[in-house]
C-alpha cells in the first residue's frame, strides 16, 4: 500500500518517523500496526510509503516533521546540567546550552554529576544506532578516583562485574596519571547502562571523585570548554555513519 503525492523521495514510512527522531525502526512499525500513523489524514499500514519533502505524517494526530534539516551538535555538558528535553523540577537541562532550531535531541544520557561529550541531533535512525548496545559504539571515559586501584581491581572491571541486571565490562581501563591520592582512569564501555561507570567502580571498590565523557565512537570532545556547542563537520558525520554501518549521508543515489 502507497499513500499521496507523485515523485519526490519515497520511502517506507517507518524510515520516515525513525529519521524524524520518533523512534527505533521497530517502534515505528509498532505504532503503524497500532493505527496511530497517518499520512495526509489517512491511516497507514505497515507497508505504506511516503513522500517526506511534501506530504503530512502525523502520530496521534501530532504532526511530525519528517523533512528536518539535519543537525548535529556537540555540547560538553557541565555539571549540575540534566539531559532532559525538559524538567518539571525546573533544573538546568542540555536543551538550554544549544540553539533553538533546528530542534536537536540528546543521544542518550550523561548523568547530572557526570560531565562531558554529549551529542543531540534530529538524526533519529543515527541517534538510535549510537545508542543501541547491538552496535557496539565505545564510549570513552576519565575516571578521576581516590588512591590508587590495585590491578585485582582494575582486572575485574575488564573481566566483568556483577551488576543487578548482569555482568557487565569495560573494554579496556588504564591509568592515565596520578598526584597524591588521586589517580585519572581512562574507561572504555560498549554500553549504556544507567550510571554504569559508577556502579562498576563501586562493585570493585574504588571510590569515584568526578567523571566525564571524552568520546563516542570516533567522536572526541578535543578542548571545548564545559558549558559550549559547535556544530559537527560533514567529515564527523560521515565517521559517525560508518561506526553504526550507515551508508554516507552526503553520498548521492
Amino acid at each position: 500500500m502507497s499513500l499521496g503525492g507523485a515523485g519526490g523521495d519515497r520511502q517506507r514510512v517507518q524510515k520516515a518517523l525513525a529519521a524524524a527522531g520518533v523512534g527505533s525502526r521497530r517502534g515505528c512499525e509498532e505504532l503503524i500496526a497500532a493505527g496511530r500513523v497517518a499520512v495526509d489524514g489517512r491511516v497507514v499500514e505497515l507497508g505504506a510509503k511516503v513522500d517526506p519533502t511534501s506530504q503530512v505524517v502525523t502520530v496521534d494526530g501530532e504532526r511530525v516533521a519528517t523533512n528536518p534539516l539535519l543537525a548535529y551538535v556537540l555540547l560538553n555538558k557541565p555539571l549540575d546540567v540534566v539531559t532532559t528535553v525538559s524538567d518539571p523540577q525546573g533544573r538546568r537541562t542540555v536543551m538550554d546550552l544549544v540553539p533553538a532550531r533546528p530542534r536537536v535531541y540528546p543521544v542518550g544520557r550523561l548523568d547530572r554529576d557526570t560531565e562531558g561529550l554529549l551529542l543531540l541531533t534530529n538524526d533519529g535512525e543515527l541517534a538510535n544506532r549510537l545508542a543501541h548496545p547491538r552496535y557496539g559504539v565505545e564510549k570513552t571515559y576519565v575516571a578521576q578516583v581516590r588512591g590508587r586501584p590495585g590491578k585485582r581491581a582494575v582486572r575485574a572491571l575488564c573481566h566483568g562485574v556483577e551488576l543487578p541486571e548482569g555482568p557487565a565490562a569495560a573494554r579496556s581501563v588504564r591509568e592515565l596519571g596520578s598526584a597524591g591520592d588521586q589517580t585519572l582512569l581512562e574507561i572504555v564501555l560498549a554500553e549504556g547502562r544507567k550510571r554504569e561507570v559508577r556502579r562498576m567502580l563501586g562493585a570493585v571498590g574504588i571510590r569515584l571523585e568526578r567523571l566525564a565523557r571524552v568520546k563516542l565512537g570516533p567522536l572526541g570532545l578535543g578542548d571545548l570548554p564545559p558549558g559550549r556547542h559547535r556544530r559537527l563537520g560533514p567529515d564527523e558525520v560521515r565517521r559517525l555513519y560508518a561506526a553504526v554501518g550507515m551508508r554516507d549521508p552526503s553520498a548521492g543515489g
